[in-house]
C-alpha cells in the first residue's frame, strides 16, 4: 500500500480481502501507523476481528442501514453480561502458518 503525502483522512473498502495472513497483518500495521499518526482512517470490513483490533468506532450495517454504532466496548453493553467459561483452544490454521514463517509476534 502507497500514499502521496501525508492525507488528513483515508477511505479503505477491504484492504484485506484476499491477503494471506502475513499480508494481513502488514496492513494493519500501516492502518494503526495511519491512526496513530492523526490520519483519520474509516474502513470497511467483513471481517469483525479486524474491526475489534482497528477501530476507535464501529458502524454496524444490515441490509444497508446502519442497525448499531458505538465503540467496541458500548456494543458489547448491548448484550447480556459474559459468561466465564473455560475452553482449550487449539491453535487456528492461520497462527500456525504464521508461527511456520517466524511471525510469532502476530499468534
Amino acid at each position: 500500500m502507497s500514499l502521496v503525502g501525508k492525507p488528513q483522512i483515508i477511505f479503505l473498502d477491504e484492504p484485506t480481502t484476499g491477503l494471506d495472513p502475513e499480508a494481513r497483518i502488514e496492513v494493519w500495521n500501516i492502518v494503526k501507523e495511519l491512526a496513530g499518526g492523526g490520519t483519520t482512517v474509516f474502513l470497511t470490513t467483513q471481517y469483525l476481528e479486524e474491526a475489534e483490533q482497528l477501530a476507535d468506532r464501529i458502524s454496524i450495517l444490515h441490509e444497508g442501514r446502519i442497525i448499531a454504532s458505538g465503540t467496541l466496548a458500548e456494543l458489547k453493553q448491548l448484550f447480556p453480561k459474559a459468561k466465564v467459561e473455560y475452553v482449550e483452544k487449539q491453535p487456528t490454521l492461520e497462527e500456525i502458518f504464521l508461527a511456520i514463517i517466524g511471525k510469532k509476534e502476530a499468534i
